[in-house]
């Protein structure tokens, strides 16, 4: 076997995109959780939702400029730009939410438009009302030529395999999106011990394993068998979570009624990014999901993020073949961009 090493041309699928400004809320609600930019220091700005600083974000995360010099330097062909968590707004009033989800996927697409060969993007759409989040998606992926859509594991606390968002998903698998999984108000916050950022190193894992859970579960991915799903964070805790459910399905007649592939099985249809931060657990990805379905991710431009992925892919010391799967072609092909069908493996083939 050659080992060889991650040159340039990494497509990464995890980076999140905030506004340098919002538009001024325009709705009817007394107390509307919209989200304004505030002045920080420079090339900084606040992000204040309910009068408060939520977080404060550099030009980062809206200048392209800033970006392609970043992505030139560590070795990044391509990001897949997906809005801040935060903004998909499934808190406000379905019509606000429309509002929202509009001006992102607006302001996401210039970006891509302006540097095809550099930039994906990603829309929001209001899951709250399942109706318009899919005629939001079609505009997002028709009109505005987006790939696909980021939503949360859980919408105001329904985890994402409640059977009310199937229409979702068929319309997404219909229209060819990639669908991106990210972890959102997690279960579990009241049991951290320590300063806030725990949320994003604790609980974030847990709430990601939990939402890829029900969707196995729930059998979705069987009933939309060329659905595109990527989970973020390396799929979180749902790698050891695979033994027990699969132990379960082997032992409960009834959970066997409702997966009629086994979880190992189904899991294997996911997409996931190698946030993970350690070669180890990188590995563990590629044994569990299989090396067609593992992709790069940062969480650029956060504090948290991969600070060199073409680094942390070099220490997996991969063969050639595998290296190219994880740098790009997978992403490629989870953003349905040019990459071989051939390597498309799905449970039921």
């Amino acid at each position: 076997m050659t080992l060889v090493s991650c040159a340039c041309g990494a497509v990464d699928v995890h980076t999140h995109f905030v506004p340098k400004t919002f538009p001024r809320y325009a709705g009817s609600a007394i107390s509307a959780r919209w989200p304004s930019m505030a002045p920080a220091q420079e090339c900084h700005q606040h992000v204040m939702l309910d009068d408060k600083i939520y977080r404060t974000v550099s030009h980062q995360c809206w200048e392209p400029a800033v970006r392609l010099a970043d992505m030139d330097g560590t070795g990044v062909e391509r990001q897949v730009l997906s809005p801040m968590p935060e903004l998909l707004a499934y808190w406000l009033d379905a019509a606000d939410a429309r509002e929202m989800c509009r001006f992102l996927n607006e302001s996401v697409a210039g970006m891509v438009a302006a540097n095809p060969a550099r930039f994906s993007g990603l829309a929001a759409v209001p899951l709250q009302d399942v109706d318009a989040a899919i005629r939001e998606l079609e505009y997002a992926v028709n009109t505005l030529h987006l790939a696909g859509v980021e939503i949360g594991t859980n919408i105001n606390d329904v985890v994402i395999g409640d059977a009310r968002y199937d229409p979702f998903f068929e319309a997404a698998q219909a229209l060819g999106a990639a669908v991106f999984v990210h972890p959102l108000r997690p279960a579990g916050k009241n049991r951290l011990v320590g300063p806030p950022l725990l949320e994003q190193a604790l609980a974030f894992p847990g709430e990601t394993g939990l939402a890829a859970a029900s969707l196995l579960t729930a059998g979705t991915l069987m009933r939309y068998p060329r659905l595109r799903i990527a989970l973020s964070h390396g799929g979180g805790s749902l790698h050891a979570l695979l033994p027990r459910l699969q132990q379960a399905w082997r032992a409960f007649p009834a959970l066997r009624k409702t997966m009629a592939v086994s979880p190992a099985e189904a899991a294997q249809a996911f997409y996931v990014d190698n946030l993970v931060y350690d070669r180890h657990s990188t590995a563990q990805l590629l044994r569990v999901f299989g090396r067609t379905q593992v992709m790069v991710g940062t969480d650029y431009p956060f504090a948290i993020m991969e600070t060199d992925p073409c680094g942390r892919l070099d220490e997996c010391e991969l063969d050639e073949e595998t290296l190219d799967l994880v740098a790009r072609t997978n992403a490629l092909r989870w953003l349905g961009i040019g990459a071989p069908a051939s390597h498309e493996k799905r449970p039921n083939d």
